[in-house]
């Protein structure tokens, strides 16, 4: 049972809102061949995945303010940010997917929640430009009926506007809905819109633990969220 203190009684659940990087796939690599790539051309040294991991999730002009920020002051990274981000954002097209892995269990807990009926969209702060292909490479697209980037809708999470407007899309209350991601911005996303929210403890959360971050359960695959999922609505009233 999913089990939410601002929530009163238990509607079931029809509809789920999941993240990409670092809950469905592991893009680490893929944003450390790009990052350094970029960095290379600025004649910058090449930084690692760890340090790559404490800056990704919240959208890519963060990530590459953050990249530069090693190497520049305030100033410095406004001056070259604009062709920092078109290096980055053309490095990145040209190996999106080639060094991304899926995480255990994500195909199976997809065909089991397509299985169970749910509606299921895929929501990223990754632009849309990436995240399509990348769906698309990966076998992944055919499961979802609505995908936003973070470059689709005028806000991008942790801002909930991307849960609420998928909810509209599903025409389900935002009750009716549970987010699964891997960081604190799909949490407070979630709990902004009133979704239902579940995380997985393997993905990227800058670096802080996920036992920090509220949600309704901590879940080890996708797997184990459709099995969380499926019990909810079997003790739903």
């Amino acid at each position: 049972m999913l089990t939410n203190s601002r929530k009163s009684g238990h509607s079931p659940i029809h509809g789920v809102i999941i993240d990409l990087d670092g809950t469905m796939l592991d893009t680490l690599p893929d944003f450390h061949v790009a990052i350094n790539a970029m960095r290379g051309q600025f004649g910058y040294a090449p930084i690692t995945q760890q340090q790559i991991a404490l800056m990704i999730g919240k959208g890519s002009e963060n990530l590459i303010r953050a990249v530069l920020a090693l190497d520049n002051d305030a100033a410095g990274v406004e001056q070259r940010f604009e062709d920092a981000m078109a290096f980055y954002q053309s490095h990145y097209l040209a190996i999106n997917g080639d060094h991304s892995a899926l995480y255990d269990g994500v195909i199976e807990g997809l065909e089991a929640m397509k299985a169970d009926g749910l509606r299921l969209a895929c929501v990223t702060n990754k632009p849309i430009a990436f995240a399509t292909p990348l769906l698309a490479q990966k076998g992944l697209a055919p499961y979802f009926e609505v995908v936003y980037g973070g470059d689709s809708l005028p806000r991008k999470k942790p801002d909930p506007m991307p849960l609420l407007q998928v909810c509209a899309d599903f025409d389900l209350a935002p009750s009716q809905v549970v987010a699964i991601g891997d960081s604190s911005n799909d949490a407070e996303a979630a709990r902004a819109a009133g979704c239902f929210v579940l995380t997985v403890p393997y993905g990227y959360n800058h670096g802080r633990a996920i036992h920090e971050t509220d949600s309704d359960g901590i879940v080890i695959s996708l797997v184990d969220a459709a099995m969380r999922i499926r019990s909810h609505n079997n003790n739903a009233h």
